[in-house]
């Protein structure tokens, strides 16, 4: 069994502030709060502000990534925190997102990431198709056949 790769949290927060969700300087700030209080390592910030309202954001960490997506129309915002290695905190790192952003409701679904063997519809699936080989022999088997019949 392999050992889990990383933990993937994914957020769904509703009931935020259109102004919060709209306002690139306060994700900026509450999405690089939450990477040095859940103890990750910042790499790059990117954003796309759309208009009229909602933004995309993306924190990449040298543990992995951290995204939030907003729907200020919606009062909504659609995060994501995805991290390897035992020493950060994608849960601290929600907890604080969610004390900033003050959703009236949140969804957290939890992901093992490479958690291969306890899922079964998370295992490779390896087809093994034996039909070529057949072919072969039965082909082989014919040849044969007609060069005893041919003398």
């Amino acid at each position: 069994m392999m050992k889990i790769i990383g933990k993937h949290l994914t957020v769904d927060m509703y009931g935020c502030s259109f102004e919060n969700l709209d306002n690139l300087e306060f994700i900026r700030s509450a999405m690089l709060t939450a990477v040095r209080e859940a103890n990750m390592t910042l790499l790059d910030f990117s954003y796309h502000k759309f208009e009229p309202q909602g933004l995309t954001a993306l924190a990449l960490l040298a543990e992995s990534h951290m995204s939030i997506h907003t729907y200020p129309e919606f009062s909504y915002a659609a995060i994501d925190v995805f991290t390897c290695g035992d020493h950060s905190r994608p849960d601290k790192a929600v907890a604080i997102l969610k004390n900033l952003l003050k959703p009236e409701k949140t969804k957290i679904t939890n992901i093992r990431r490479g958690d291969f063997g306890s899922e079964s519809d998370m295992r490779p699936k390896i087809k093994v198709s034996m039909t070529p080989l057949r072919r072969v022999r039965s082909t082989g088997a014919r040849v044969l056949s007609f060069l005893s019949r041919a003398k």
